[in-house]
């Protein structure tokens, strides 16, 4: 019996290492940018009964796990304020640094209001460099302004 999201997420990552996927083989399959897949397969997005029931027959999920694949999940992934892996600890550096900048520029350029991380997409790739691969990472989300009232 299942009892919360994050066993189908261990279930999902223990068959991606025996079966020796790759995420972007999981988001052709689903049919969605591998991205938006990935998010989905860690547990932050809902698939659709079609999507989950791809993802459910790549990855030998019984009926109750691909159930849990269609329910709206609680988001937010990290365990901690401040996260402990390098990777993503690099990631809040950034934001940390950076982040007073990039506000004052999306309300320069839009005005007073967010970026959605609703209506949102994503795009990683690699870029070759002669000094060392670059993390080429795009991200592109609706501008939400505040409304009056």
């Amino acid at each position: 019996m299942i009892s919360n999201r994050q066993q189908v997420t261990d279930r999902i990552l223990t068959a991606k290492v025996k079966k020796d996927l790759k995420w972007s083989q999981v988001a052709d399959a689903v049919g969605q940018s591998k991205e938006w897949t990935t998010a989905a397969c860690l547990g932050q997005m809902t698939f659709t009964k079609q999507q989950a029931e791809i993802v459910g027959e790549l990855f030998d999920l019984d009926d109750e796990a691909v159930a849990w694949l269609q329910i709206a999940p609680y988001k937010g992934s990290l365990p901690t304020a401040v996260p402990t892996d390098p990777l993503i600890y690099r990631l809040y550096e950034l934001v940390n640094v950076y982040g007073t900048t990039i506000k004052e520029l999306i309300h320069e350029e839009f005005g007073d209001g967010i970026m959605s991380a609703i209506d949102f997409s994503m795009d990683i790739q690699r870029e070759e460099d002669p000094k060392g691969d670059r993390v080429n990472m795009v991200m592109s989300g609706k501008f939400l302004p505040y409304k009056m009232y």
